[in-house]
């Protein structure tokens, strides 16, 4: 696609039809791939933003307007109250980005207009119109076919057509050759073709191929009025029967050129976008890698400063130089930056570079170190410095490199800070902290070399460059350690830091590197077992509609559901009616058609099949899984697990019991141990409300559960039914995430009157936790974050939004962030006492998983009763709460049998 034909003479205005675009990203791009930790869909304003940043670089314009829509009835609507009355509403999810949008642009400072009473494209006609009367040519970028009629010599339109990155270049040769029209016949071929998503009435039986033969043939709508009688035949009647409607088409179809616009085209120049802003909404929109880059590529990003530390010299330590090098460093903390392939039990460091403290005087300020040329006495010094806490170090993400150095027989202590950590506190939000992002964003620089994972290549002629590269990341992390530390000490961070998340690094590395035994057996019967449900479902599937589809295409068994079976219509999505499995439980309890039954079925026996395949694939060669378990993932504090997830194993269901026996206990080891909190959260919830009802409650001695419902329904413990009982146990799970009406009347299939009422006799008894609901969110829209026991700030700037739907998302993480993340802090805590207790006691037995609320062990041969006092004292004793915690304890040969 040729760039425009902006020349030093010449200078062109790129025009953007905001709505346009934006709806058109909606709609490529998938919702569900798009999302923020926070719910907020992001889809429109990621190819929004990719659509812009994509014309600017292509198309290098020196000038730059989007011109948007407003509510508002425009003068159409007053001629035509019918006018776009076909549109349905936006979606929610849609409507909640276009703030979203604009915050970009301002960020981009690309100006953004819209006028009451006109639509965008009547605002792009006047801009279009001026600039080109100042001799400038014009760039519209639109999805809306009016805008051809605005094509001539100086104006040219893009026209999008398939997604958001294939467009049509119209020049007025370019019309002529597709329509066989000048573009200023153009609209007079539309008030004849009419136009459906306007609402704009055709002429019955009149398609696109007549309109255009008779403003060819009569030059203009115009003079095909003046002589309608000479159209014969039945669309000659069917034109006169409609002119009217033609007519009205044609002067809502005309595009207004001067809307009474305060802003003059030269006050439209490409601004002086503002990085530190572009940096915040792009953290706030978790959008990085490809689109980020492309961004500042296409921007024009600041040059890299030479100055304060980025320019340096780093050395390659060779052969008899490692010693002496690291013995001159003075006694600050050092920056470290590692490359290699390591992970969970496995891998190697193949790099290390060291940046001097800060304060070092003299010789180069970073050094490279490669592990395979040390002599012996160089290794003997590195792994002594590496390995000495009195040697302050700060690490990027430092587990995978404490990995690697284990498994060369060498440790990483006298950890100080490790920089994704410190900017998950600040931020935990984000969904990821690479180094690069960092760097820009608290120290205001730009970080050259490497890849962005810490993988450098050492290759050949590039091991110099390599090195350096390396050098400067270890420098970066130094340096972003004391900015990252300043930044948390204020907010309450800094303790978290260093009490909880660091020594937490050391002991997730070493379950990592235990991993747990699994039976390798066991497991692939069950995946064949699960395999040989689906087939069954599948072949079901078939017999009850009689004839094949693909259970797995969601435009198939739409057809199937509501056409073929005519069944009820579930919620319309923009592909037809949802067929989720909340859509498809509702039709079976509508239906007495056994397909949705079966396809819940086919579904849940699909996802547990893939799940155990997926636990046999990360089987290694000493017999055991070994999960990544992650600190900066879950915005709560939660620790998450992935290749694989663990916590996607069902916990409650028969199918996920005999996943759960997978687990073993490996060799030389007695048995396993399992000890979880017990409604941790309830007692959490109990301890910060301090509402006495929830407390006399725990301490009556009968079920949680069963006694909260005695207290809400008035009546004995005994007189509680499982029905009441289930009620409750809704209820109080659910008031810490937000629950509403609605939700609580789908939960336990009531209606929404009664669900109200339940809630409203639940708070009369308990007014106080409803007094701390609402004092949690209250508190959070002032201060602007929430936070856990341990001073854990989750930060909520949209409980002040103006969008309605991102609002009460953020009021639903306000309730909900305290307690999670108070249980997590305290499980957090619990695992280093636990892991402290086992080292004083001499014990042998080791910590292998932390799954929600439970801890996972295996027990070596004769420390069975010593490790289960142990860790029942240690977890009980983490927190100190109005209700005590309470831990349950379970042994047994696999992770199953030691349930409890």
């Amino acid at each position: 696609m040729p760039k425009s034909e902006a020349t030093p003479t010449r200078p062109c205005l790129l025009l953007l039809d905001g709505h346009s675009l934006a709806y058109r990203a909606f709609y490529a791009l998938p919702e569900e791939n798009f999302s923020t930790s926070t719910g907020q869909t992001t889809n429109a304003v990621y190819g929004f933003t990719s659509m812009l940043v994509n014309v600017l670089r292509d198309e290098q314009p020196t000038h730059v307007a989007v011109c948007f829509d407003r509510s508002e009835p425009t003068f159409r609507h007053e001629e035509y109250t019918d006018y776009k009355a076909n549109r349905s509403a936006s979606p929610d999810t849609f409507r909640s980005q276009m703030s979203l949008i604009h915050e970009m642009l301002d960020a981009l400072r690309v100006p953004h207009l819209s006028m009451p009473g006109y639509e965008a494209d009547d605002l792009i006609a006047t801009l279009a119109t001026r600039a080109a009367g100042q001799d400038m040519s014009v760039l519209i970028v639109t999805g809306d076919r009016d805008a051809l009629q605005l094509v001539d010599e100086r104006i040219t339109v893009l026209m999008t057509r398939v997604g958001i990155s294939n467009m049509t270049r119209f020049t007025p040769e370019v019309v002529v050759e597709k329509y066989d029209l000048t573009p200023a016949q153009y609209p007079d071929f539309a008030a004849i073709r009419g136009d459906a998503s306007d609402n704009l009435k055709n002429i019955p039986g009149v398609g696109e191929k007549t309109a255009a033969k008779w403003i060819r043939e009569f030059g203009s709508l115009e003079e095909l009025v003046n002589r309608v009688d000479e159209v014969k035949g039945k669309v000659g009647d069917k034109l006169r029967e409609h002119l009217d409607q033609v007519l009205m088409n044609r002067r809502l179809t005309q595009l207004i050129r001067d809307v009474p616009l305060e802003q003059e085209v030269s006050r439209l120049k490409v601004g002086q976008w503002d990085r530190e802003e572009i940096d915040k909404i792009l953290d706030a929109l978790e959008f990085r890698g490809e689109i980020r880059d492309r961004l500042f590529k296409t921007l024009g990003s600041p040059e890299p400063e030479a100055a304060d530390g980025f320019e340096i010299e780093v050395v390659v330590l060779g052969a008899d130089e490692v010693a002496g090098w690291l013995g001159g460093l003075p006694g600050g903390r050092a920056g470290l930056a590692f490359t290699g392939a390591y992970g969970s039990g496995t891998g190697r460091v193949e790099g290390i570079a060291i940046a001097a403290p800060d304060g070092a005087d003299g010789g180069p300020r970073a050094a490279f170190v490669d592990p395979a040329t040390l002599t012996e006495g160089d290794e003997a010094a590195l792994r002594a410095w590496l390995a000495d806490e009195s040697r302050p170090k700060a690490v990027h993400d430092a587990k995978g490199p404490m990995l690697g150095l284990w498994a060369q027989g060498m440790e990483l202590r006298g950890l100080s800070c490790d920089t994704a950590l410190a900017a998950y506190l600040a931020a935990p939000g984000q969904k990821s902290f690479p180094l690069e992002d960092l760097v820009r964003v608290y120290l205001q620089r730009e970080l050259r070399g490497g890849t962005g994972d810490g993988q450098v290549s050492l290759f050949e002629d590039q091991e110099a460059d390599a090195a350096r590269d390396l050098g400067l990341r270890a420098l970066a992390v130094r340096d972003l350690a004391l900015a990252l530390e300043a930044f948390l000490e204020p907010r309450g961070g800094a303790g978290l830091m260093c009490d909880v998340e660091l020594p937490l690094v050391t002991v997730l590395a070493e379950m990592e590197r235990d991993g747990i035994a699994a039976d390798r057996a066991h497991l692939e019967g069950l995946e064949a077992e699960f395999r040989a449900a689906v087939r069954q479902a599948v072949e079901a599937a078939h017999a009850s509609v009689g004839e094949q589809f693909n259970l797995g295409s969601p435009k198939q068994l739409q057809e199937i559901l509501f056409t073929k079976l005519a069944l009820p219509k579930t919620k319309k999505i923009k592909t037809g009616y949802s067929t989720d499995a909340e859509q498809l439980a509702w039709l079976a309890a509508q239906t007495d058609h056994e397909l949705p039954t079966i396809m819940l079925r086919h579904r849940d026996q699909e996802k547990l099949r893939v799940t155990v395949e997926g636990l046999i694939k990360e089987i290694s060669d000493d017999g055991r899984i070994h999960t990544t378990l992650k600190q900066t993932v879950a915005a709560t504090g939660r620790l998450s697990s992935e290749k694989p997830n663990l916590q996607n194993i069902p916990i409650r269901t028969a199918e996920g019991r005999r996943i759960r026996q997978g687990f073993t206990v490996g060799s030389g080891y007695e048995t396993l141990l399992t000890a979880d909190y017990s409604q941790i959260e309830l007692r959490i919830m109990a301890h910060l409300s301090g509402d006495e009802s929830l407390i006399a409650s725990f301490e009556s001695g009968h079920d949680f559960h069963q006694a909260t419902a005695a207290r809400v329904f008035d009546i004995a413990p005994d007189e509680v039914n499982g029905e009441m009982r289930a009620k409750i146990k809704a209820m109080n799970y659910g008031l810490a995430y937000g629950l509403s009406d609605f939700g609580l009347s789908a939960q336990l299939g009531i209606p929404v009157a009664e669900a109200r009422s339940l809630k409203e006799e639940y708070f009369e008894e308990f007014g106080g936790v409803r007094d701390f609901l609402n004092a949690i969110v209250a508190q959070a829209r002032q201060d602007g974050y929430t936070e856990t026991i341990m001073g854990r700030r989750r930060y909520l700037p949209d409980l002040n939004s103006d969008n309605r739907q991102r609002r009460e998302m953020a009021e639903r993480m306000a309730l909900n962030a305290p307690i999670q993340g108070s249980a997590a802090d305290i499980i957090k805590v619990a695992m280093l006492h636990v892991r402290d207790a086992l080292r004083e006691a001499g014990l042998t037995s080791r910590m292998l998983l932390q799954v929600h609320d439970e801890l996972v062990f295996e027990v070596a041969p004769g420390e069975l009763e010593p490790l289960r006092e142990l860790v029942r004292d240690r977890m009980n004793a983490a927190y100190s709460l109005r209700v005590p915690l309470e831990v349950s304890v379970g042994v047994g040969r696999t992770w199953e049998d030691a349930g409890h």
